[in-house]
């Protein structure tokens, strides 16, 4: 009995480290998304700010195609000017020529506007894409650091997990299903030590008898509260 606990103690062993090694691996893969997640963040306000821009160069040309339509017309009417005859065709000319002026004033101001805007916007991309870089080239990092530790893990877990199995085959079937059952059940922790009369699985009190008879080593017990399976160390 003495040598299936010991062979449960060795599994228990194993399968707490590569549980480990699944939470270290969440949290590094958790890292490198959480930067993916502010580069495509930070991607996202560099296209809205293209995509602005974009939309106000459209307008400056519209409004460039208008402005000059507006100059090609007072062209004409002043060039008009000297053949016209009467008054009243003359001040239309005239007026004809103030309307498009006022129309030039206005679109030359929206265009003025347009392209003050359009140097604010550009400032505030070239930071974002600055900014967009360095996220990037921290992602980079970290996915290469990651990568090696993953690495790394993985070497070892294709090692422990060839002595696993080994362990697995060396338990009876009826304790090899219980320990498995045990280890999806009470989050990977299946064999537990007991100490000072209390099961460190659960931190409940164990019946005094239950404890004492842990030290004779002649059978498989439980903890009553968590039904992890209990060791002592004893004492030298």
């Amino acid at each position: 009995m003495r040598e299936k606990l010991g062979v449960l103690r060795e599994l228990q062993d194993i399968d707490r480290e590569m549980k480990q090694f699944e939470e270290q691996k969440r949290t590094f893969e958790a890292r490198v998304a959480e930067k993916k997640q502010e580069l495509a963040r930070v991607q996202e306000m560099v296209d809205a700010l293209a995509d602005e821009m974009e939309g106000l160069k459209s307008t400056r040309r519209e409004l460039t195609t208008s402005l000059e339509e507006e100059q090609g017309k007072v062209q004409k009417s002043e060039a008009r000017l000297p053949e016209i005859k009467t008054q009243k065709e003359y001040v239309a000319v005239l007026k004809e020529i103030d309307t498009a002026k006022a129309r030039i004033r206005e679109i030359e101001a929206q265009v003025s506007e347009i392209d003050g805007q359009l140097e604010g916007l550009s400032s505030d991309r070239e930071e974002k894409e600055a900014e967009l870089q360095t996220i990037a080239e921290a992602v980079e990092t970290s996915q290469a650091e990651v990568d090696t530790e993953l690495a790394t893990f993985s070497s070892r877990v294709d090692e422990i997990s060839g002595r696993r199995a080994e362990l697995l085959e060396q338990l009876p079937a009826g304790v090899r299903k219980r320990y498995q059952t045990l280890i999806s059940r009470r989050a990977g922790i299946a064999v537990v030590e007991a100490r000072n009369g209390a099961c460190t699985g659960c931190n409940m009190h164990l019946p005094p008898q239950l404890y004492n008879d842990l030290f004779k080593v002649d059978r498989l017990l439980d903890c009553p509260h968590c039904n992890r399976l209990l060791y002592v160390v004893e004492q030298g």
